[in-house]
């Protein structure tokens, strides 16, 4: 199991759940920030962080937002797993998921 970022964080990206993880398991895409099934040790520390709620337990992703779960595993597909997010730094790509949704939280 492991937490999964939802839709909420679509081009918002506070990044307070990376400075908050203790094993530097969250990525940044361009649009969204993604944590890596095999890096997190579900300690939980991101959710509480997270100001727009957008970080969720796997078994808990509201069902609007399921699509997230796979979402946020297969984005590592191509990446593997390098072993902390510090290693990488922002990755100028998305998911195609999350490519391709219209601009969100334009006021």
């Amino acid at each position: 199991m492991t937490y999964v970022i939802a839709q909420p964080c679509v081009d918002v990206k506070d990044r307070a759940c990376v400075e908050e993880c203790p094993v530097d398991c969250i990525y940044e895409g361009e649009r969204s920030l993604y944590i890596h099934p095999d890096e997190c040790v579900d300690c939980g520390a991101c959710e509480p962080v997270c100001p727009v709620e957008a970080i969720y337990y796997e078994d808990d992703v509201p069902e609007e937002w399921e699509t997230y779960t796979s979402v946020n595993a297969d984005f590592f597909d191509d990446l593997g797993s390098p072993g902390g997010a510090a290693r990488t730094g922002a990755l100028d790509y998305d998911h195609q998921y999350i490519a391709d949704l219209p601009p969100q939280n334009q006021e």
